[in-house]
């Protein structure tokens, strides 16, 4: 497979672990002195951009807030969702909230996929190629139904979203449109390029990584995608952006998960998220690479942390009912199990996305 060396719609100018969802850290975080970083808060519940993870704030913690001018906000789950800067230890050490444990009619964050097209092709990629792609009307109308429907998060996926041309403009509006802490998954191919243009706009930057040197990356997305996605890692912490590495794990890659963690810190990211293979899109043809989540668990407590990383498991099980909102404008959620995902409803409005069940996880 040969990568597309520019994007097919160039970017316009820019002016573990006591729960699956608990993060472990390495030796150096225990100090607490972490710096501050942007975050979405709604009544006691804080929203990490950049591991997809909720937290509850306890009342001590809101109390702290209030006194230095920072009030929570009102009853979560209506649009009073704001956009705040804290000291990261804060938030990291705060317990994470579990999707069944979440008191909401919306869902805490969501993944918006307003591009089919890649300039990569993964054999494990979850998204849907069939779905059509709307215009860029469409992407702006979804941008402000999002930005205004008191979710806490929205990360910004695909298919490839460094390859639109909207972007900035997209990224302006989800925030504008509610102050939600916003972040982009990418393979990383144009980040180099583009994390300077990215920095203003975004909370995290998650980069997707299956494989932990140029041999082993490559086999799976292409010749040079190693290479281009550590060049760009290593320009967006350089310019401070929150990066978390994201590995897929799958048996024919559980082994060299150590050498991912090392790597992560090794190219500045602050995190590493462990995602459970879910057999969705290209990734059902796959199912013989699927780990149990307990597997996922044993392989993750074993690793040996890195001082100043985080490690975050996403299980499959937690991965359930978590909403997704495609490139053809309609809201997906994931089966229950997360062995499938459904077509519910086109978002016509906020209320389009309230939850029938139980919210998941990114």
């Amino acid at each position: 497979m040969t990568p597309h060396p520019e994007p097919t719609e160039p970017m316009g100018p820019l002016e573990m672990m006591g729960t699956p969802e608990a993060a472990r850290t390495g030796p150096a975080e225990a100090a607490g002195h972490a710096p501050s970083r942007t975050f979405a808060i709604c009544g006691d519940l804080i929203h990490d951009p950049a591991t997809g993870l909720t937290h509850h704030l306890q009342p001590e913690q809101i109390t702290a807030l209030a006194h230095a001018g920072e009030p929570a906000g009102g009853r979560c789950g209506q649009p009073t969702v704001r956009r705040i800067r804290l000291p990261e230890h804060l938030v990291e050490d705060a317990p994470v909230v579990g999707p069944a444990q979440r008191d909401r009619r919306l869902p805490a964050s969501v993944c918006w996929s307003p591009i089919v097209r890649c300039n990569l092709s993964c054999p494990q990629c979850l998204d849907d190629t069939s779905v059509i792609e709307a215009g860029h009307a469409d992407r702006v109308r979804v941008a402000g139904i999002l930005g205004g429907a008191g979710v806490l998060g929205v990360d910004i996926s695909g298919g490839e979203p460094l390859l639109l041309r909207d972007l900035p403009e997209l990224l302006d509006l989800l925030i504008e449109a509610g102050q939600c802490a916003v972040s982009v998954t990418t393979n990383a191919w144009h980040l180099e390029r583009l994390a300077a243009r990215l920095a203003p706009r975004v909370d995290a930057i998650r980069v997707s990584l299956d494989g932990p040197d140029a041999a082993r990356h490559d086999a799976i997305r292409g010749a040079t995608s190693f290479e281009r996605a550590a060049a760009g890692i290593r320009q967006a912490a350089a310019l401070g952006i929150r990066v978390q590495v994201q590995t897929v794990l799958m048996r024919s890659t559980r082994a060299h998960l150590q050498e991912m963690t090392d790597l992560a810190r090794e190219l500045g990211a602050a995190g590493l998220t462990v995602l459970q293979m879910l057999p969705l899109g290209a990734g059902a043809n796959l199912r013989h690479e699927l780990l149990s989540d307990d597997e996922a668990s044993a392989t993750t407590a074993a690793l040996n942390v890195p001082a100043g990383l985080r490690v975050r498991l996403r299980t499959r099980d937690l991965a359930g009912g978590f909403s997704i909102v495609r490139a053809d404008g309609n809201l997906w959620r994931n089966h229950p199990d997360a062995q499938g995902i459904g077509s519910l409803l086109p978002l016509l409005s906020r209320d389009d996305l309230q939850l029938t069940g139980r919210d998941g996880n990114a």
